[in-house]
């Protein structure tokens, strides 16, 4: 039961609240947030937590950032909201700076990032159409087994989640799933002169922190090149310095085709997406082909390019590379039987534990709440473990002893 973890009468009534007014399409830990500051966050009864999972890396900046929060506030009193009928003043500045922050020729800024996905894919497929040759309606795009895209009809079309996809068809066509991280799969399935495009996540986050073998990505970007295929990266979740460089595809010198970003654009403060490519393909979209109402306002506008130079200023790109290695070797002399794989890259980390109890990662994410860290279980026997990337290395030698108090109590 819920309320047996539930620290307070005030928290349960939050959330009975939620659960009678709200859909139930999340399966959240029984706690209840009211404040975060860098690395931590508080409950409505005043205990304080590490954030070890950052808002699915929305959060790489830690919470509530005084120069993101310092952006935000500034211009939303200035100017949120123009609609892209009308230029702002903030458009033109934000598109130059983060085309040459990571050296495109353009940007299509959205808002999250189901929407940035959704783009590339049509990106890829008018591309496909008027540069590729690719006759009308034959578009075909690779995609890789148990990848996490998003939730629209269109991106769970190629899920191979049962979750993600039961009774909700029926589904979009045009696409291809393959294995991850196997390169003549990818060969194989290239040789369909429809394929326009490679949709790849560098990690595969959801799926449980699966980091593919070196070499695996700069490979299948030329395998991409020779078949004259679009590589699009989905970098919304392993981007913006989270494994140890601005970009999880910067560890292999790829320049994807097509890059899609965001969550932490906004350093978790509004939804904030950005599809990067050059003139060839984005200058395939017309006036009225695609838009969002709130995609590259004045307000996103400004604290993305805080968000951007925050990261940058800061170097957190360096120490997610520093303290992320530092934690999982301290993770890996932990001697218990629940520890079947350590894995991860950066400040991306994940384990995976072994237990004939399918609840064990759950009981083991309530054990750590109850000591003062969060987390949560990905497909039941993963746990993601991805604080923001301020972390100092005496806070990840305190977190590393909440985990070990926490495993030691599970049977």
């Amino acid at each position: 039961m819920i309320s047996e973890h539930v620290s307070s009468a005030r928290a349960l009534s939050y959330l009975d609240k939620e659960n009678k007014s709200g859909a139930h399409n999340y399966h959240p830990l029984p706690v209840v947030l009211t404040k975060g500051e860098g690395v931590y966050v508080w409950d409505v009864d005043g205990k304080r937590y590490y954030d070890f999972l950052s808002g699915y890396s929305a959060l790489n900046q830690g919470h509530c950032h005084p120069k993101i929060i310092a952006a935000l506030t500034e211009q939303a009193q200035r100017l949120t909201l123009t609609s892209r009928a009308f230029h702002s003043d903030m458009l033109g500045e934000y598109a130059a700076f983060i085309t040459d922050f990571f050296g495109y020729d353009k940007v299509l800024p959205m808002n999250s990032g189901a929407e940035a996905v959704e783009t590339a894919i049509k990106l890829a497929r008018k591309w496909g159409y008027e540069v590729k040759g690719v006759k009308d309606g034959k578009a075909k795009i690779i995609v890789c087994e148990n990848n996490f895209h998003g939730r629209t009809i269109n991106i769970i079309s190629f899920s191979t989640d049962p979750d993600a996809k039961d009774d909700f068809g029926p589904f979009t066509p045009g696409y291809e799933a393959i294995p991850y991280n196997d390169l003549n799969a990818l060969q194989h399935a290239l040789s369909d002169k429809d394929v326009v495009a490679f949709l790849v996540e560098p990690i595969q986050g959801e799926a449980g922190v699966v980091v593919p073998d070196a070499g695996y990505l700069q490979k299948a970007f030329a395998l991409c090149k020779e078949a004259n295929v679009l590589f699009i990266a989905d970098e919304i979740q392993t981007g913006l310095s989270r494994t140890g460089k601005i970009l999880a595809c910067d560890h292999e010198n790829v320049r994807p085709d097509i890059l899609i970003l965001g969550k932490a654009l906004s350093g978790g403060t509004l939804p904030i997406s950005a599809v990067l490519c050059d003139d060839e393909i984005m200058l395939t979209i017309q006036p009225g082909e695609h838009g969002s109402t709130y995609g590259g306002s004045p307000l996103a506008c400004k604290v993305a390019i805080t968000a951007l130079k925050v990261l940058k200023d800061e170097k957190m790109a360096e120490n997610a590379a520093i303290q992320g290695a530092y934690f999982r070797e301290k993770i890996k002399t932990l001697d218990h039987a629940n520890i079947a794989v350590v894995r991860g890259k950066g400040l991306l980390n994940a384990i995976v534990i072994d237990h004939a109890n399918k609840n064990t990662a759950w009981e083991l994410c309530l054990k750590m709440m109850e000591n003062g860290l969060l987390a949560k279980p990905t497909h039941g026997d993963k746990i993601r473990l991805a604080p923001p990337l301020i972390i100092t290395r005496e806070q990840v030698d305190e977190c590393f002893y909440i985990i070990k108090k926490s495993l030691e109590s599970i049977s």
